[in-house]
C-alpha cells in the first residue's frame, strides 16, 4: 500500500516579488518566484501587429510590446484562425456595433495556404535570455475543471480519465450546457463533478473572454486584452487536483485572495489556508531556504554519501552522476551501480521540476553492462518523471551509460546562486593583519557608541575571539567596557568566520556595521 503524500504550500510575499515552494513529504520539489510587475506570462492575450512574415521560417515577427518581437509560427496559428481573423476584421470595419460572439458564423478550419495578418494571440512561451515570447493564435481559457477554446464546438477530454462510461457522461453533459462557438477540454479534476460546477466555471470563462472582445474596437496594437491569473493562483488552479495538507500564505492581502479563491472552487479546503505570523522569515521557519541552498548548487548529494554534478550550457544541461563513499559500502560494483543509478533518477526527476529545467538534458549516469538494469533504471526515471506536469520524453540508455531527456521550457529556468561572499576577506580572497583586528574591533564599536548612545553592547564573534577577548582576569572586554563606558558581553558563534563579527543592542536589535 503506497504512502499517503502529505502536500504544504508555503508562499513568501516580498515587496519585489512572490515565492511559492511546493513541499511533498516536507521535501522541496517546486520553487516559482514571480515578480510582483511581472509582463509577458504564459497565457496571456494580446493584440498584436506583424512586424515581418518569414515565407523561409513560415512564420512572423509580431509587435505585442515586448523589446524583442514575438514569434508566431504558422503551426501555431490554430484550426480556427479563418474564423479568428474574419471576427476581429468584422470589429474593426464596424466600430461601435460590435459582432455577438455566439451568433457569429464560424468559417471551416484553415489549410496549409493561411496568411498572417493582424492578429491576437496567446503566449505560450514567455521570454528567455535573448529570445523574445512564443505566440500561438489558438486561444484557450483555462479554468479549474475546464478550459475554453473559442471559435471551436469540440468537447475533448483528458485522456487521464479512464473509464469511458464517465468520459461519455462528461461530454453529454458540456455538450449540452457550453454556449455556441466555444469548445472545452475537460480537465482529469473534473472526475465526477456536477452540472452545477461546469455551469458556473463556464460562465464565468465565458463572461472573461467576451468582456476582452467588447474592448476590442476601443484598442490598437499592441495591446493586453486578457491576464493570465498570477502566478499564485494559477498554480493553485493547476495543482488543486490534489489534496493538500496546509497552504501558508505571509501577506494579509494575498491570504485573503487565496482563501477566497478556494472557497469558490473547494469550499472544504478554505480551512487549510493559514496566515503565518511568525517573527522570522516564512521561508526560514519552515526550512525552505536551507533547502534551497542545498539544493540548487552544482554539487547536489542525494544518497548515503552519492552526489549529483549538474552543468549548465547555453545548448543543453548535463547531469553527471558520481557514486562517492557510496561504493565503501557495497561490496558488489553492479549492484552499488544499479541501486545508486535508482536513487539518482528520482533526484534527477525533483531537480527538473524544481529548477524548471527545459530542453535537452544528458545525464551520464554510472556504467552498467546488465540491459537489464538499464531497463530498469529506464522504468525508474519514467515513474519519478510522471509526477512532472510539464511535457517531457526519455530515452533508453545508450550503450555509453548516458540518457537522454527533453523537457518542455515555457518559462526561464529557475537559477538561484547559492555562493556567498566570504565575511572575512569580503571575496578578495585576501584577509588583513590578524595583529590589528582588536583595535579595529574597539574602534567600530567606538563609533557604534556615540552614534547609537548605547549603555549595553553584545557583540558576536567566532569562539576563538571570544577566548581571547574573554581570557584573564583584566580581559580586553573589561578593559574596553571601563574605557568606552559601556557594559560589553561578548557571544562566541561556530558558524561565523575567523575575524566575522556583529553588534547588537540590549534589546537584540543588530547594528549595522
Amino acid at each position: 500500500m503506497s504512502k499517503e503524500v502529505i502536500r504544504e504550500l508555503i508562499i513568501d510575499a516580498a515587496t519585489q516579488e512572490i515565492s511559492i515552494a511546493l513541499l511533498e513529504n516536507r521535501e522541496l520539489v517546486e520553487l516559482n518566484k514571480q515578480k510582483s510587475n511581472l509582463e509577458f506570462s504564459v497565457g496571456d492575450i494580446y493584440l498584436g501587429k506583424v512586424k515581418k512574415v518569414m515565407p523561409g521560417l513560415n512564420a512572423a515577427f509580431v509587435d505585442i510590446g515586448h523589446e524583442k518581437d514575438a514569434f508566431l509560427h504558422y503551426q501555431d496559428l490554430g484550426p480556427q484562425f479563418s474564423s479568428l481573423t474574419r471576427y476581429l476584421k468584422l470589429v474593426f470595419d464596424k466600430r461601435g456595433k460590435q459582432p455577438g460572439f455566439q451568433k457569429f458564423k464560424r468559417l471551416p478550419d484553415i489549410n496549409k495556404d493561411g496568411k498572417i495578418t493582424e492578429v491576437l494571440e496567446q503566449i505560450v512561451k514567455e521570454p528567455i535570455s535573448t529570445k523574445g515570447p512564443r505566440l500561438s493564435s489558438e486561444i484557450s481559457i483555462p479554468g479549474r475543471n475546464v478550459v475554453l477554446i473559442p471559435f471551436s464546438e469540440k468537447v475533448s477530454i483528458s485522456s487521464k480519465i479512464e473509464s469511458q462510461e464517465e468520459r461519455n457522461r462528461l461530454k453529454r453533459l458540456l455538450l449540452s450546457i457550453k454556449p455556441r462557438n466555444y469548445g472545452l477540454i475537460v480537465r482529469t479534476v473534473a472526475q465526477d463533478k456536477k452540472v452545477a460546477t461546469f455551469d458556473a466555471e463556464l460562465r464565468g470563462l465565458v463572461k472573461k473572454f467576451e468582456y476582452a472582445l467588447h474592448k476590442l474596437h476601443e484598442v490598437k496594437p499592441p495591446r493586453l486584452l486578457v491576464s493570465e491569473l498570477n502566478r499564485t493562483t494559477a498554480l493553485l488552479r493547476d495543482v488543486l487536483n490534489v489534496s493538500f495538507n496546509s497552504i501558508v500564505v505571509n501577506e494579509d492581502t494575498l491570504f485573503h485572495e487565496i482563501r477566497d479563491y478556494i472557497s469558490t472552487i473547494a469550499p472544504e479546503k478554505a480551512k487549510i489556508v493559514k496566515l503565518y505570523h511568525g517573527r522570522s522569515t516564512i521561508f526560514e521557519h519552515f526550512g525552505i531556504d536551507k533547502k534551497i541552498k542545498a539544493l540548487f548548487g552544482t554539487t547536489v548529494s542525494f544518497k548515503n554519501g552519492a552526489y549529483l554534478i549538474i552543468e549548465h550550457t547555453e545548448a543543453l544541461h548535463v547531469i553527471d552522476v558520481n557514486s562517492g563513499n557510496r561504493s565503501r559500502t557495497v561490496s558488489d560494483q553492479a549492484t552499488n551501480a544499479l541501486e545508486t543509478n535508482l536513487s539518482a533518477a528520482d533526484e534527477i526527476a525533483r531537480q527538473l521540476r524544481l529548477r524548471d529545467m527545459g530542453g535537452i538534458i544528458v545525464v551520464d549516469f554510472i556504467d552498467m553492462n546488465s540491459q537489464e538494469h538499464k531497463q530498469m533504471l529506464y522504468n525508474r526515471m519514467k515513474e519519478a518523471m510522471s509526477k512532472d506536469p510539464t511535457k517531457h520524453n526519455i530515452l533508453t540508455v545508450s550503450k555509453f551509460g548516458l540518457m537522454q531527456i527533453t523537457r518542455q521550457r515555457v518559462r526561464p529556468e529557475m537559477n538561484i546562486d547559492v555562493t556567498e561572499k566570504c565575511p572575512t576577506c569580503r571575496g578578495s580572497g585576501n584577509i588583513g593583519p590578524s595583529m590589528v583586528f582588536p583595535d579595529e574591533l574597539k574602534n567600530k564599536i567606538r563609533d557604534r557608541l556615540e552614534e547609537y548612545k548605547l549603555k549595553k553592547l553584545e557583540l558576536h564573534v567566532h569562539p576563538f575571539i571570544e577566548a581571547y577577548l574573554n581570557k584573564g582576569w583584566n580581559s580586553l572586554r573589561k578593559q574596553w567596557s571601563k574605557d568606552l563606558n559601556c557594559k560589553i558581553t561578548v557571544k562566541g558563534l561556530t558558524s561565523f568566520q575567523l575575524l566575522q563579527y556583529s553588534l547588537f543592542t540590549e534589546q537584540g536589535e543588530e547594528i549595522p556595521v
